[in-house]
């Protein structure tokens, strides 16, 4: 009787062994949550990060993905090189700049093919008709060394304004801009959706110019200005193909999506802190520039050169250095996207 008994104890003992090294073998399975860093998630430009979580595209993808929110997108570049964070959403011009530096990204998806930006103008200065009266006139942008900054600079010296004729200062975005209009510490600057809506329906502001469609992007630029994009690490993306794959499912999912829903249906799916507590205008706005996404997450053709210009302009770091764009973003990914 107790042998049976001794038996039948080892027998259970076994039994759950077997079970704890099932599920020791399950965890070391799953997936490694991925840390995203995106360049201000309630932006309408970096819209599909959110939305793509708020799809459940990232679960069907059998991902486990985090989103982390920073303001300017030069901050979220440099929490990507500290190995903070595993992917940035953010303008695809830090691939090329970072290049210049000696560090290897590239845009792995890319969700927009026009800036989605505008250069606002104060109501309180009425004399500025044109870039060139910027002259002598302090601009916002998000942050120095960023897109909206080289853009700025770039759009300046095609007005003919020499450097030094203009300020720009780092204001961030949305409150902060706002704010630094209003106390006129600047007297324009570029800025995103929802913050553009805001200030023009209030008054405050009036476009000067504007880069949320692929036409006026073509027009104020000289070309298509790939901005918004999911990029990483060389490095990281070759040693991890099976998971940039499923990240680049799930946002071309969502591009499809954005392609084929009104701005209406997008809105719905969004945070509703987003709408900064006006709904329709939050519509409005991104029935105006949804036009700047691509419908695929392929690099469009023409983009890379257009953004190597501005920034052979006026980046520092790229200024007279042979920059290899084929390596500064990937269609390998987007176009064996399963969907």
């Amino acid at each position: 009787m107790r042998s049976t008994r001794t038996f039948f104890r080892a027998l259970s003992l076994c039994a759950v062994a077997a079970v704890a090294l099932a599920g020791s073998t399950a965890l070391s399975q799953a997936a490694e949550k991925i840390t995203i860093m995106v360049g201000g998630y309630e932006k309408q430009i970096y819209l599909p990060a959110k939305l793509t979580e708020s799809l459940g595209y990232f679960k069907e993808e059998g991902l486990d993905v985090e989103l982390l929110n920073e303001a300017a997108g030069v901050d979220a570049e440099n929490q990507l090189l500290a190995g903070a964070v595993h992917g940035v959403v953010g303008f695809y011009d830090h691939c090329v700049d970072l290049q210049a530096k000696g560090k290897f990204v590239q845009s792995v998806v890319q969700f927009s093919q026009a800036p989605g930006e505008v250069e606002l103008v104060s109501s309180k200065n009425p004399e500025i008709k044109s870039f060139a009266d910027f002259k002598g006139k302090t601009l916002g942008v998000t942050g120095l060394g960023s897109s909206t900054n080289f853009l700025t600079l770039y759009m300046a010296s095609k007005a003919g304004l020499k450097p030094g004729e203009i300020v720009t200062i780092p204001v961030g975005a949305g409150g902060t801009f706002i704010a630094a209009m209003q106390q006129s510490s600047i007297q324009g600057g570029m800025t995103t959706e929802p913050t553009i809506s805001r200030m023009i329906k209030t008054g405050e502001a009036s476009i000067l110019v504007d880069l949320r469609t692929v036409e006026k992007t073509r027009e104020a630029l000289g070309g298509t200005y790939p901005a918004a994009s999911l990029y990483m690490e060389t490095a990281w993306v070759n040693e991890h193909k099976e998971e940039v794959q499923k990240l680049a499912n799930a946002f071309v999912k969502t591009l499809k999506f954005i392609n084929t829903h009104s701005a209406a249906e997008i809105a719905e799916k969004m945070p509703k802190d987003f709408y900064v507590g006006d709904k329709e205008g939050y519509i409005k706005a991104l029935e105006a520039g949804k036009g700047m996404f691509t419908p695929d997450g392929v690099m469009p053709e023409d983009g890379p050169p257009t953004v190597l210009a501005v920034l052979s302009e006026f980046s520092k770091n790229v200024k007279g250095k042979k920059i290899d764009l084929s390596k500064t973003y990937t269609t390998e990914f987007v176009k064996n996207a399963k969907f």
